[in-house]
C-alpha cells in the first residue's frame, strides 16, 4: 500500500535529500555544495510566489517541482509561471506522485495570479510527453534556447 504524499515547500534541512533526488533526473549532473544550494533556495524565495515544492512519504523526499513566478509588463502586468526540476525518485514512479507535485505547482501559480504556466522538456520519450499532457499541459509553442551546459542525456524508460 502506498503512503500518502505530503506536498510542501522545501526547507534548507531537506536539501541533502532534494539534491539526491535530482540524481534521478540526471545522474551525471553536478550537484552544488549544500551551502550554495541553501543560498539558491533562499534566492528563489525572494521572487513572490516562487517555491521549490517537494513530495514526501514518511521521511523521504520522493518528488519535486520548482515554480518560478516571473513579473511581467504585458497581460495587464500579470505574472507568469515557469516550472522546472520535475522529478520523481525512480522507485516511486507510476504512483501519481509526480503529477500531484506538478499540479501543486500549477495551483501555486494560480494563487500567485499568474496568467499562464509554462514548462519545457528536452525529452522526446512518449511516456514523458504523455505525463505532461495527462497533467493538463498542452504542447503549443516552439521553444528556443541558448545553452552554456549541454542538455541532459535521455535515458531509456
Amino acid at each position: 500500500m502506498d503512503e500518502r504524499l505530503i506536498i510542501r515547500p522545501a526547507l534548507p534541512a531537506d536539501l541533502p535529500q532534494v539534491l539526491a533526488l535530482y540524481r534521478h533526473l540526471d545522474p551525471s549532473d553536478e550537484s552544488p555544495p549544500l551551502d550554495l544550494a541553501a543560498q539558491r533556495l533562499d534566492e528563489l524565495q525572494t521572487y513572490r510566489g516562487s517555491v521549490a515544492l517537494i513530495g514526501t512519504t514518511g521521511s523521504s523526499v520522493v518528488a519535486s517541482s520548482t515554480l518560478v513566478v516571473i513579473p511581467n509588463l504585458t497581460r495587464g502586468g500579470r505574472a507568469y509561471g515557469l516550472i522546472e526540476n520535475v522529478v520523481t525518485h525512480a522507485a516511486f514512479r507510476g504512483r501519481g506522485y509526480g503529477k500531484q507535485v506538478l499540479q501543486a505547482a500549477v495551483a501555486a501559480a494560480w494563487q500567485a495570479k499568474c496568467y499562464k504556466v509554462m514548462l519545457m522538456t528536452g525529452s522526446k520519450k512518449p511516456s514523458t510527453l504523455a505525463f505532461y499532457t495527462s497533467a493538463g499541459f498542452e504542447q503549443s509553442k516552439t521553444g528556443f534556447q541558448v545553452r552554456r551546459l549541454p542538455p541532459r542525456a535521455e535515458t531509456a524508460d
